[in-house]
């Protein structure tokens, strides 16, 4: 039983009382033809669909015959622990232990595993030095991966700092206990930051913290859309390596969604025009031009590196950033500076959005200089009118290792060892200066030095080849002969950091002296002379 439903009246039927009189009766029987065909089709296809074929066919159309399950194969590994030999509890292994135990298991991040077998073994580090097994001295040049801001020697201050957190809590899960140190570095981050960002997170990476910033800014905004340069470097897992601009976002595959490449204003295959400013002009009003394409509407946050570290330190024009920010507020579009290669110090300023005036961002984040990189700890940092909005709202982030209490102990200390040592003076006066003078000197120089940048502690060289005017590489490319013979003369004259063909990082710890730096620019100096005649062929 049921009812039928036409346009001119709701009837009632029982079991069997749908018939051809029943819609006479009501004058339904051109209305509902639809009804009557329809039900004569799934008449039809009943006696073509059925178990047992169709019938008087029983070949046809009957369920489908399962083929014999097979019997899989079973794993037969052994896979019972086993029995660790004793030398772990030797704590003199050889080199060539050492380098077989690494040449057998270590496996690098980003390149091949290959040239394991001949990086330098690092035994141990003093001020801006390292030295390896046999004894050899390097200058760290690029403060490893520009994050060993306070060199390779602990201040006694966060030493004790770490010790005493260690004896006290070790660990303790963010989510579910305070430790006390956490609530102290929040509030000495927010009482030195600049305007009203008083809202922190304290991830494990840089990376972890870009990935929080983004999750933040999709989730305050309910937009998905984030704006990224393509000379930008953002982190290595999933959501900010696809926002990373450079080579290594393609190694990421099939990407995340919602990423939105933009030009950044120092291209290098043209001018946006011949003036700093002009060319200022231009990059803007091509970026509004985008952002206007894309529609506001649908864009979460411009997301730039205040500085981009890993493409080359590319200083931007007085009134970019300035420019960006602006954007942003005319269009209701949230302004992300990624600050963890250049916070902290790295540009003589403790954030290089400072450099800039009138910049706050909404979020920023840092990392490698919070702890000197001696624990793995980064920082969100958030407006007031997000942290309110994520007081009540769940921030959809978070990780086991966040906020891990000797992490903290370590920024804690070290961010007032910064501010006691006057760490910002040192480099806008010693350092800057010297970096300039020695980096002018060094194009001048060479044919094969094209340009040089840098702020504060930052800089960077650019090596062209010299009869064509062309980069010598590019970035991401297999090294050339001229290149590997720089690396190599790099590493032989006592300097270590990490070079990125074409381009050429000087970044040394923040704390380094005068005469050390210029004997690391001597270094790279007589580096750089073992490239003569290497361009002829």
């Amino acid at each position: 039983g049921g009812l039928i439903h036409c346009h001119i009246v709701r009837v009632a039927l029982g079991p069997g009382q749908l018939s051809m009189k029943a819609l006479r009766t009501h004058g339904c029987l051109q209305t509902c033809a639809p009804l009557r065909l329809a039900r004569r089709a799934t008449a039809s296809y009943q006696a073509l669909s059925r178990t047992d074929g169709v019938e008087g066919y029983p070949n046809v159309n009957a369920r489908y015959k399962h083929e014999p399950r097979k019997k899989l194969a079973l794993p037969t590994e052994d896979n019972r622990l086993r029995s660790a030999p004793p030398r772990h509890w030797n704590r003199d292994w050889s080199e060539t232990e050492l380098r077989k135990a690494a040449v057998d298991h270590v496996m690098l991040t980003w390149s091949a595993s290959a040239p394991v077998e001949h990086i330098p073994m690092i035994e141990r580090g003093e001020g801006v030095y390292l030295y390896d097994t046999n004894g050899k001295q390097y200058l760290d040049w690029t403060s490893q991966a520009v994050c060993v801001n306070l060199g390779h020697t602990m201040p006694e201050s966060v030493k004790k700092a770490m010790d005493e957190q260690i004896e006290k809590t070790p660990f303790v899960y963010g989510g579910i206990g305070l430790a006390p140190v956490r609530a102290q570095l929040a509030a000495l981050m927010a009482e030195i930051s600049p305007g009203d960002l008083n809202g922190f997170l304290f991830p494990s990476s840089g990376g972890e913290a870009n990935d929080a910033a983004i999750r933040l800014a999709r989730l305050y905004t309910g937009k998905q859309k984030i704006f990224n340069q393509y000379r930008s470097y953002h982190g290595g897992t999933l959501g900010p390596l696809s926002a990373t601009g450079d080579f290594r976002r393609h190694f990421s595959q099939n990407h995340a969604t919602g990423f939105v490449k933009m030009f950044n204003p120092e291209p290098h295959l043209f001018r946006w025009a011949d003036t700093d400013e002009l060319a200022c002009e231009m990059a803007l009003a091509c970026l509004e031009e985008q952002i206007v394409a894309e529609g506001p509407a649908t864009i979460a946050a411009i997301m730039l590196e205040s500085i981009p570290g890993s493409a080359g330190v590319l200083v931007p024009a007085v009134g970019y950033m300035e420019g960006v920010r602006a954007l942003c507020d005319k269009y209701d579009i949230l302004m992300i500076c990624d600050e963890v290669m250049t916070g902290f110090g790295r540009t003589g300023e403790m954030f290089a959005f400072q450099h800039f005036e009138g910049v706050i961002p909404d979020i920023f984040t840092s990392a490698k200089g919070l702890t000197g990189s001696w624990q793995p700890l980064s920082v969100v940092g958030v407006r007031q009118k997000l942290k309110d909005f994520f007081w009540n709202t769940p921030t959809g982030w978070g990780s086991t290792f966040q906020a891990h209490p000797v992490a903290l102990a370590c920024g804690y200390a070290c961010l007032k060892y910064m501010l006691d040592t006057n760490i910002l003076n040192h480099v806008q006066q010693t350092v800057q200066p010297i970096m300039i003078e020695e980096l002018n000197r060094l194009v001048d120089k060479y044919p094969y030095v094209k340009q040089a940048r840098c702020v504060g502690a930052f800089g960077c060289l650019d090596l062209m080849h010299p009869k064509t005017g062309e980069r010598v590489m590019q970035l991401g490319e297999p090294m050339t002969p001229q290149m590997a013979l720089f690396k190599k003369a790099f590493n032989e004259e006592g300097l270590i950091g990490f070079l990125r063909p074409p381009q050429v990082h000087c970044a040394p710890p923040l704390i380094i002296s005068a005469a050390e730096l210029s004997d690391g620019f001597a270094r790279l100096d007589r580096a750089l002379g073992k490239l003569e005649g290497a361009f002829e062929d």
